[in-house]
């Protein structure tokens, strides 16, 4: 940050076998992608016209988003307007880094990632075969925060082209995200401890910057000992439907936070 059509393309191509290893690993790790969450939605290749991409010209992509955010929520205002555009360029690269690290074992070339808007929304991407890198988990998240923290410096000054967003807000908003990939790898990978999982989400959050902007809480229930994300950031949500608040909404004390956080960790792990 500061310091923070379709169709006719896969005519031409089928993308169900790579041509050399960088096609293979990358279709390997957008179906494991798909697998693991069962809503990404990504191709290999590179950006169709009007796609979003860090670095690129993105003003009319972004303009278009903020615009049908605005007619969406008009009662919300510019505030929820930004934090909304910067969550949705945020979720997918954010979910692909973790998912490279964790899951596929190999790090992409995130700056070959391309986003598309549907609507209100951004969910579907696309990512250039490239050669891919493997090493130790520690050395592949830093690698892979190093790369998704160029990516969010881009998107937080995109998103300041079209409506005012803060650093610090933008920064809690990411590591919310971070943290709460840690409890989802978790629920993918049973075998992690709750201590394995702090140790992950630590790293990341150092690598990218964002220490003090969030952490795991250890809850115990049930004789079960559940992590839970402490965000510092608020979503704004509230200004759409002030009569609800997310589960781990910073604006609620904290003793019905825990217990609304902790009913949802048990009932993720049934």
């Amino acid at each position: 940050m500061r310091r923070f059509h379709r169709t006719a393309h896969l005519a031409q191509r089928s993308y169900l076998f790579g041509t050399n290893d960088a096609d293979t690993s990358t279709t390997r790790l957008i179906a494991t992608a798909a697998a693991a969450t069962g809503f990404t939605k990504g191709e290999p290749g590179r950006p169709l016209p009007g796609w979003y991409r860090p670095g690129g010209d993105n003003a009319d992509v972004l303009a278009q988003l903020r615009d049908q955010l605005a007619a969406a929520y008009p009662a919300a205002g510019p505030a929820l307007w930004a934090v909304r555009l910067w969550t949705n360029l945020l979720w997918q690269p954010a979910y692909l880094a973790v998912i490279a690290v964790h899951l596929h074992g190999a790090v992409p070339d995130l700056g070959g990632l391309s986003q598309a808007r549907s609507g209100i929304y951004i969910d579907r991407y696309r990512l250039a075969p490239e050669p891919m890198w493997s090493g130790p988990v520690d050395a592949m998240i830093s690698r892979a925060a190093h790369q998704l923290l160029g990516m969010t410096q881009s998107m937080f000054e995109d998103v300041n082209h079209h409506e005012k967003l803060r650093l610090l807000p933008a920064q809690r908003l990411l590591a919310e995200r971070m943290l709460g990939l840690m409890l989802w790898l978790g629920q993918r990978q049973r075998h992690l401890t709750p201590e394995q999982i702090e140790h992950y989400a630590e790293q990341w959050i150092t690598a990218l910057g964002l220490s003090g902007q969030g952490s795991l809480e250890r809850v115990e229930a049930q004789g079960k000992s559940l992590l839970i994300v402490k965000r510092k950031g608020c979503c704004l949500d509230y200004l759409i439907d002030p009569t609800r608040l997310c589960a781990n909404c910073p604006k609620q004390d904290d003793h019905v936070r825990i217990n609304r956080q902790t009913a949802n960790a048990l009932a993720e792990i049934g």
